[in-house]
């Protein structure tokens, strides 16, 4: 790709991530505006215009002006030229709300202290798939998918939904959405959708009608019956329990998930190995209405 006087290694890593920026705003949410990079980088309009130019000159074929947008789209034949623009990459840059990731400094133990983290499954949609949900959540649009649902429901039915939001449960990403042929708002997990389509067509819902979405509840969790007084008091110490209660606020939709991702016994007589299972649901009756599908 051409550039006027500038190689890719000569742009210093300040320049890089607005380049990264821009790149990944225009392919995933279907435009970028020098006001997007301005806000997300505390820099001024000329700034950011400039940052656009030269991404234009480094990438000539990637972006196209929209003048009824007042902002740049991905041309026909865009390829990222700054970023590994994976689900992987991106859903992690969207959950933790910051411009890119990325910085050679990860490459390096700047506090001396090594971390891992479980080698667990990456279910998520290919790149295109994933755009195309994002496409949709930002501009409030219906969105036509296939989707490969675990119920007895036909597999590859298209369906309609409005999706308003991205969750993570730490073990797969969903989509919260309202059903146009159900009526009703439910969770879509990302890696089961193999086909998505943003449609020309405005949501007519939105997340303020989606109830389970908005209210909060609180779950009281206790230390297993099955467990021993001091194996009670070393959990209740491990999760800074008051009262000999673990109190949780979220969200009525994300009661499940995190009955699950705590492995909470919620069978009604806690019979369940207790060495595994190691909390039981201290207010049942309040919090099985909205995950009834994780009691047992």
């Amino acid at each position: 790709m051409a550039s006027s006087g500038k190689t890719l290694a000569d742009i210093k890593w300040n320049t890089r991530q607005r380049l990264q920026y821009i790149e990944l705003m225009a392919y995933y949410t279907g435009i970028v505006t020098r006001s997007d990079i301005a806000r997300a980088f505390g820099i001024s309009d000329a700034a950011a215009t400039k940052d656009l130019k030269l991404y234009g000159d480094l990438a000539p074929d990637n972006l196209v002006y929209k003048h009824n947008v007042f902002g740049f789209i991905p041309g026909i034949s865009f390829k990222e030229l700054f970023n590994e623009l994976s689900a992987e990459k991106v859903l992690k840059i969207i959950a933790e709300n910051t411009p890119v990731t990325g910085s050679p400094i990860e490459k390096n133990l700047i506090f001396g202290v090594s971390v891992e983290a479980l080698p667990l499954p990456l279910r998520l949609p290919s790149k295109p798939i994933l755009a195309q949900i994002i496409r949709a959540l930002k501009n409030h649009k219906k969105l036509e998918i296939v989707y490969r649902s675990l119920s007895e429901r036909e597999s590859d039915e298209r369906r309609i939904i409005e999706p308003h939001s991205l969750a993570n449960t730490g073990l797969r990403w969903h989509a919260r959405a309202y059903s146009v042929d159900t009526f009703d708002f439910r969770d879509f997990v990302l890696s089961r959708i193999t086909e998505a389509r943003v449609s020309d067509e405005q949501a007519e819902s939105s997340s303020m009608y989606d109830d389970d979405w908005v209210e909060i509840v609180t779950i009281h969790l206790a230390p297993h019956p099955g467990l021993s007084g001091k194996q009670r008091l070393g959990l209740l110490t491990d999760y800074k329990a008051s009262d000999d209660l673990i109190q949780i606020e979220v969200k009525r939709s994300l009661v499940g998930y995190l009955l699950q991702r705590l492995s909470v016994d919620t069978t009604a007589d806690h019979s369940l190995n207790p060495g595994a299972y190691q909390l039981v649901v201290a207010n049942r009756d309040e919090i099985e209405p909205f995950a009834g599908w994780a009691f047992l």
